[in-house]
């Protein structure tokens, strides 16, 4: 019988401990949990089942911990146990135990760190989920980083996962990016409307106004007179006040009235074009950042096909909607929500609020065991409506887990860089990519908690020192390459090795880390965390170029060099695993 997986030890190590409290305390059987040490000369594990006991056995825990000990059996994996603390149970593996690891990483491959689940869920992520109505921007990357990272730890421990983009293709933000473009078309045709400062300003507008004039002449065409005719007065660009703002939220909805009529049938043509336009380019913006979906799911399909509707009407019919001032609004309050919301307006339209009801109740009736949604933390408030609706439809709420994401704040030479998508004051995520690369675009935006803030240092992205932590990372695999470099070995060979060779105290400390891999990924799959792998993969990094500035490989005792060479191509193993997952390359040179 070959040595036991890390895992498999562990698991072995939780029914050596259970054997003793069984013998010591057979009425009480307490949850063990091993954990991680935050020093390693607090051993490899530890167990806090003493201090769980001290209140049902009436004892001091230190006492309990030491009668545990005492009715532990002999265990081939176990150098030896302390007490430490207020009695709690510190367990230190044995040098062979740790060694073992590298042989398991090394048969293992690119899968070592993934893991099978008994019950594996069928779990859907829906993320990014921008309205198409501009190119993404910086914003927009840190949920996108977030939401790709996420689903493949989800699927590192052993689940389904499908991630989904949810396309807001109807309402009044497509409108307002459709009836933009169309001005910009008039002016290339020098007729020219005064352009609302709450319209799309960006470049990208005047580029679709082009596009449109070449596909379609000058069938769009139609006189300033005429469309400026029975308009409202648009204020002033300087004029600042809640009367002027709604002022001109007024004429731009005239605006999109009067397109809408003039243009008939063609104002569709204008939509849909535009709204091509900027789906694609998020498509091939997200591939180019590996973002990759299985689902683009169109928020026009649920008004098409009558699931609004529907969904709207099943919540009358469960009395959870009112009629008020001619609106019919839904009960949210008696979900937690601060007010009632409108459903359906008093013109008969619905609301964004409206559509989200029916897309969540329909990724309900889909069969996924969990959903998760990535949101941004200014949508906060709207988790308490849109799980209140779904208990009011007789879904379960609690299948839908909400994922807060901060804007991340963009910083050049020092100074903040503003954003604004209307004005088209915005640096795009194309533009950070080109400028930063996709590695430390990606492993920047998962370097904090998501809901944390995050500023990001384009400056500290683009250096190649050691205090970019991308870099820091690459460089060390790059490392281990130079070394292979330098001595070429069957990987066969490598899985030869005398690994009790490995016994200093850097390299125990190495294969403690490395053997810290997978609880890592299931840890950060667990809690939605993404960062706790950045942060494994840093730590991991920092240990070896201490090591490796300290330490020569290819000496000339054999059996010491293939030892040492082992380990380092196990820890280049598990750096290129954990890049993965993140969606950062692994260089061989820098």
């Amino acid at each position: 019988m070959g040595p036991l997986s890390f895992s498999a030890t562990k698991t072995t190590l939780v029914q050596w401990l259970n054997d003793a409290l069984h013998a010591l305390a057979p009425e009480v059987q307490p949850l063990i949990v091993l954990e991680r040490p935050k020093q390693l000369s607090h051993g490899d594990f530890s167990c806090n089942i003493a201090l769980q006991l001290a209140k049902p056995l009436r004892a001091k825990p230190r006492d309990i911990a030491q009668q545990l000990i005492d009715k532990l059996s002999p265990c081939s994996l176990v150098e030896r146990t302390e007490i430490a603390g207020a009695g709690f149970i510190n367990v230190f593996l044995t040098r062979a135990c740790k060694q073992n690891i590298v042989q398991e990483i090394l048969t293992a491959k690119e899968w070592f760190g993934h893991s099978t689940l008994t019950h594996p869920e069928k779990i859907q992520v829906e993320f990014v989920s921008a309205n198409p109505t501009g190119p993404l921007h910086v914003g927009h990357g840190r949920g996108a980083a977030y939401g790709a990272s996420l689903a493949n730890l989800l699927s590192a421990i052993g689940h389904s996962v499908y991630r989904e983009y949810y396309v807001n293709d109807a309402g009044r933000q497509m409108d307002i990016l459709a009836v933009s473009t169309w001005l910009r078309y008039l002016e290339i045709h020098d007729q020219h409307i005064p352009f609302p400062p709450n319209a799309y300003q960006g470049e990208y507008v005047r580029v679709m106004a082009t596009q449109l004039k070449n596909t379609y002449g000058l069938s769009l065409l139609r006189d300033a007179a005429v469309v400026l005719a029975q308009l409202p007065v648009l204020p002033a660009a300087d004029q600042d006040s809640a009367e002027a703002k709604g002022a001109r939220e007024v004429y731009l909805d005239a605006l999109i009235a009067k397109a809408k009529s003039l243009l008939g049938p063609d104002y569709l043509h204008v939509h849909q074009s535009v709204l091509s336009e900027q789906l694609n380019d998020c498509r091939d913006d997200l591939t180019e950042f590996g973002v990759h979906f299985d689902v683009w799911f169109s928020e026009r399909s649920l008004f098409d096909s009558g699931q609004v509707a529907a969904a709207v009407s099943l919540l009358n019919q469960n009395g959870y909607l009112y009629t008020q001032a001619g609106a019919l609004w839904f009960k949210s309050t008696a979900f937690g929500d601060e007010k009632d919301r409108v459903v359906q307006r008093e013109n008969g339209q619905f609301t964004y609020f409206a559509s989200d009801i029916a897309y969540h109740l329909k990724k309900m009736q889909l069969g996924f065991d969990r959903i998760i949604d990535v949101w941004g933390a200014d949508h906060h408030g709207y988790i308490a409506r849109v799980k209140g609706a779904l208990q009011a439809l007789n879904a379960d709420p609690n299948k839908l887990t909400i994922s807060l994401v901060q804007f991340a704040v963009l910083y050049r030479n020092g100074e903040k860089v503003s954003m604004s998508t209307r004005s088209g004051q915005f640096v795009t995520l194309r533009e950070l990519r080109q400028e930063v690369g996709n590695d430390a675009a990606r492993f920047f935006y998962i370097l904090r908690k998501s809901d944390q803030h995050l500023d990001f240092d384009l400056d500290l992205a683009k250096s190649r020192t050691n205090e970019n932590p991308v870099y820091y990372i690459q460089y060390a695999h790059a490392r281990v390459c130079s070394v292979f470099e330098a001595s070429p070995l069957d990987p066969a060979t490598l899985l030869q090795a005398p690994l009790n060779r490995l016994d200093s105290e850097t390299e125990l400390e190495l294969l403690q880390k490395l053997t810290e891999f997978p609880e890592v990924i299931n840890n950060a799959a667990r809690e939605l965390s993404p960062h706790l792998l950045a942060f494994y993969l840093k730590d991991l990094a920092a240990l070896f170029h201490s090591y490796y500035n300290a330490t020569r490989f290819l000496v000339e005792d054999q059996p010491l060099r293939l030892a040492r060479l082992s380990l380092a191509a196990a820890l280049r193993q598990v750096l290129v695993n954990g890049l993965r997952l993140l969606g950062v390359s692994a260089p061989e040179k820098m």
